[in-house]
């Protein structure tokens, strides 16, 4: 466990301004080397995170959230290209001039002026390094065959936080290139069928890495009460629960 890691749970009041929409929203605070890292959990495959006086957003999308009002970011990760994470709405309200977005060569597509990395780079934006590792199914397929996310099309990411190391698997099932990730300090593991895990593959992929903190996320109307069943015996893995339907 990180046990310098602190909970906080912030109700703003409807019609927020710009200054604490974010505060809708529940948090956590990481302890690094250099400073705080804050989460926030805006829902479903959506994060915000706060270090070194920058604003990171993952997956924007504007069904959770009225980005006009959310802090504008310094830095977007987008996965890969389907709606519920390639959200050109929440994208073109969370971004200036200034913002870095990385994304995968589909999402390139739709969007201009982005940091392509492809499955297995390694970049520095913004002072993060940050890695492309793989998200794909093997298992889940469409009625043609084709899986939901096919390899080497979607992007996870390992992002460096000083001395926290913090993975964000996108849509995924519990692939093989897991068993290589090193010192996982944070993880969000997707778990909804038919499109990602179930709860016994999440649980199965949390055991290859051994993460210190799991997050499951994207796990719409699955009881996530199994994934803290499956793992209850894992004392090294701390499952938390947050609103990420």
């Amino acid at each position: 466990m990180i046990k310098t890691a602190m909970i906080f749970l912030m109700l703003g009041v409807c019609g927020a301004g710009t200054a604490n929409a974010a505060d809708l929203f529940e948090k956590d605070v990481f302890q690094t080397a250099a400073g705080n890292l804050e989460i926030t959990f805006i829902g479903h495959g959506s994060l915000m995170m706060k270090f070194g006086g920058k604003v990171i957003h993952v997956d924007p999308y504007s069904k959770l959230a009225d980005y006009s009002k959310m802090p504008k970011a310094d830095l977007v990760f987008i996965t890969h290209e389907h709606q519920d994470h390639l959200d050109m709405v929440a994208l073109q309200q969370v971004t200036t001039a200034k913002t870095v977005v990385v994304l995968t060569e589909k999402c390139a597509e739709k969007v201009t002026g982005g940091i392509i990395m492809k499955n297995g780079d390694v970049r520095k934006v913004e002072g993060i390094t940050a890695e492309a590792v793989p998200a794909y199914n093997i298992v889940h397929k469409r009625d043609n065959g084709q899986p939901y996310h096919p390899k080497g099309i979607g992007n996870g990411y390992v992002l460096i936080f000083a001395d926290k190391r913090l993975y964000i698997a996108g849509d995924t099932e519990n692939i093989p290139e897991m068993s290589l990730l090193k010192r996982i300090d944070i993880a969000f593991l997707p778990m909804n069928l038919p499109y990602t895990m179930t709860p016994e593959m999440v649980a199965d992929a949390a055991k290859s890495f051994r993460p210190k903190v799991l997050y499951p996320y994207h796990f719409g109307e699955t009881d996530t009460a199994q994934i803290v069943t499956l793992l209850k015996d894992n004392r090294d893995i701390e499952v938390r629960i947050r609103r990420m339907k």
